[in-house]
């Protein structure tokens, strides 16, 4: 990809991934950067249709593959459709969740397992991985007290936020592709001057 840099924020409920994926933006876009700021599910017109779907409180009986296989398919339209075309002109693509989430939100707390997932989403995309990931860290009990209870993942039972928790800590400490893990509990702006440190970095080292 052509001078672009993808990079992904990951992490459980309330740990703050659209705040600092904003931030992180308007310091890049600061310094002349072309600035992509997207999320998932979502980010198209195609993709936000069936983000619609999947956080709908409502739909209570979506078979645990179908969750797996519609996120899974709102990334590849995101993917091949936004993300791609960006990195390809040379942009930094800043995205609010990736392929971990559905290996910790579908593999772990699903139980569908880690690796089965992220090998889906991995062909959907392409094999389209980020430059850098940063993982936003938070206790589970902190997590819990920031949760708005508004959308359809969030309102899951304690023991399935436990299970995505308990996999984002080992999907960090196992990764071998570069990333950062960010202590979440910090103000947002010693988070915001840490995740800057680091992007600098990451960026300066390419």
């Amino acid at each position: 990809m052509s001078n672009g840099f993808f990079i992904a924020f990951e992490g459980g409920e309330g740990a703050g991934k659209s705040t600092h994926s904003k931030r992180l933006a308007e310091y890049l876009t600061s310094l002349g950067h072309d600035v992509v700021v997207t999320r998932e599910p979502g980010g198209t017109g195609t993709a936000e249709k069936i983000r619609n779907v999947l956080l709908d409180p409502e739909v209570t009986d979506l078979p645990n593959q179908a969750e797996a296989l519609l996120f899974a398919a709102a990334r590849a339209d995101h993917a091949w459709n936004k993300i791609r075309p960006a990195l390809e002109r040379g942009a930094i693509v800043i995205c609010d969740r990736y392929i971990d989430s559905s290996a910790a939100y579908q593999g772990g707390g699903r139980g569908l397992g880690v690796n089965f997932v992220r090998q889906i989403s991995e062909w959907a995309t392409g094999t389209l991985l980020p430059d850098f990931t940063i993982y936003m860290e938070v206790p589970l009990e902190d997590s819990g007290n920031r949760m708005e209870g508004e959308d359809r993942m969030e309102i899951q039972s304690r023991d399935f936020h436990r299970k995505v928790h308990e996999t984002f800590v080992e999907i960090a400490a196992t990764n071998p592709r570069p990333h950062a893990v960010i202590d979440a509990t910090q103000s947002k702006d010693d988070v915001a001057a840490e995740i800057r440190r680091i992007i600098d970095t990451a960026l300066s080292s390419r």
